[in-house]
């Protein structure tokens, strides 16, 4: 065989042979598309959960002031209750 004979198709190279490389190629293809496609729908998923945490770190927020201004308004309930037990 010589090295510099130019490249070509041998008819000894089967027809199912070249029919699995075209489903292999049609099937990676597919598969492809289908993983973007679940990327794209996590990245959608991700942004609902980004909003909800966001929503739900403001809630946490508020409910840490409003435990904050009990907490003042027992400490100034138990004061008045002690100064009235001691009059």
């Amino acid at each position: 065989m010589d090295t510099n004979e130019p490249w070509h198709l041998s008819r000894s190279v089967p027809v199912t042979l070249i029919f699995a490389i075209i489903m292999q190629t049609v099937a990676l293809i597919w598969f492809v598309a289908s993983l973007s496609s679940e990327v794209e729908q996590n990245k959608m998923a991700n942004a609902k959960q980004d909003a909800k945490i966001d929503s739900l770190e403001k809630i946490v927020q508020n409910q840490a002031v409003t435990m904050g201004r009990m907490d003042e308004n027992i400490k100034a309930i138990r004061q008045m209750m002690e100064k009235d037990r001691y009059k």
